[in-house]
């Protein structure tokens, strides 16, 4: 298990995930009683943000620390990657240095190419493609709300982005269907529908999608980078909003999650976060939980 990486959910095998899943609700049992657990000790953590964040840098360093080791912060601000140093050349000196490394960037080939000129794990904290952390947390809350999410139905409502491509991904992985209600033009990578069609499908009607779903899930209609497309988008994406009115066509046990920051108002209304069935401080949470089980295994072999 020397060296490995966590890029997208398909680099775990779907046993791999599951284990994870039960032992981060396991470490977040613990640290609720008030356990000290200091495993990585020692350890540290490089945490290189190209995007800003504040569930992600806070979740990883907490968790670095509750773990007993140390976080290293890094925007590119203060890095020669700001400044041009070649991808290979920092991961190459990064790696001797951490004992693991986190990254928060743009194009999913800065990741790859950092993995591959790495001596030491590396996880994909969100590139413009996937988002596999959070996926890992809400798979957890899931878990912990309503058991095993395998066979039941899971609405991706809003952009085909990286958090939609993320929801395909684990779709495969724990073996559930997924509708996709998207607007035309903002469907997800082609290649993964294709590579999934036995378990996700399209539908652009929200109405539609919501019936009988177990799992509801949205995002912000202009990610990260897209400001420039806000009032466009407004105007695409006004009918695709998860309200207690959409949540009511689900399943009677459905829930909803949102990765956050939510705008209330646009791909949320202004009280579906205090709806009963929304779930989204516990999935929050499980950040923290869900990323020191994940830096748990992958420096386990060591």
């Amino acid at each position: 298990m020397a060296n490995r990486h966590f890029l997208t959910l398909l680099d775990f095998t779907p046993s791999e995930l599951e284990m994870l899943m039960n032992r981060a609700i396991e470490l977040k049992a613990m640290q609720h009683r008030g356990e000290i657990y200091e495993p990585l000790k020692n350890k540290v953590l490089g945490m290189i943000f190209e995007k800003s964040s504040t569930r992600t840098r806070v979740s990883f360093e907490a968790g670095i620390a509750q773990l007993g080791g140390q976080a290293i912060f890094l925007s590119s601000r203060d890095t020669q990657l700001g400044r041009g140093e070649p991808i290979e050349d920092s991961a190459k000196v990064l790696s001797r240095m951490c004992d693991i490394i986190m990254i928060r960037t743009f194009g999913h080939d800065i990741v790859e190419t950092f993995a591959e000129n790495s001596r030491v794990p590396v996880i994909n904290a969100l590139t413009d493609d996937y988002h596999p952390c959070q996926l890992l947390a809400d798979m957890q809350t899931y878990q912990e709300h309503r058991g095993s999410i395998q066979g039941k139905t899971v609405v991706w409502v809003g952009d085909g982005n990286n958090m939609c491509h993320s929801y395909i991904n684990a779709a495969r992985q724990w073996d559930f269907k997924l509708v996709v209600n998207c607007p035309e033009g903002f469907d997800p990578l082609p290649e993964l529908l294709n590579d999934n069609k036995d378990r996700v499908r399209i539908v652009r009607d929200t109405k539609e999608a919501a019936k009988d779903a177990h799992l509801l899930v949205t995002d912000v209609w202009a990610s990260m980078g897209q400001e420039e497309e806000q009032k466009a988008r407004e105007k695409v994406f006004k009918d695709y909003q998860v309200s207690p009115a959409i949540m009511d066509l689900a399943h009677k046990d459905a829930i909803f999650m949102h990765c956050l920051p939510a705008h209330r108002g646009e791909e949320i209304s202004h009280d579906m976060l205090d709806d009963p069935r929304a779930v989204v401080w516990d999935e929050a949470e499980n950040r923290l939980h869900a990323q020191k089980a994940l830096m748990e295994y992958l420096l386990a072999s060591e």
